[in-house]
């Protein structure tokens, strides 16, 4: 039997809205065994100047847990 669970989490980039999920990813893998797929909720921006200073975004990511 598999069991997994789901975590919310945020991340942000200057660069990009996939750098921003990509960093997530690669941060929530360091912590957790197991990861196998994220849903990418909300999108967010902060701007400065008129310009996109970075991008947020608001995902839940799913991962097993240990039998």
């Amino acid at each position: 039997m598999t069991v997994a669970k789901v975590i919310e989490l945020t991340s942000a980039s200057p660069k990009s809205i996939e750098d921003a999920i990509e960093q997530g990813v690669k941060r929530a893998d360091q912590t957790l065994d197991q990861v196998e797929g994220v849903w990418v909720q909300e999108l967010k921006a902060t701007v400065k100047n008129g310009k996109i200073a970075e991008w947020r975004v608001n995902m839940k990511v799913t991962f097993l847990l240990k039998t």
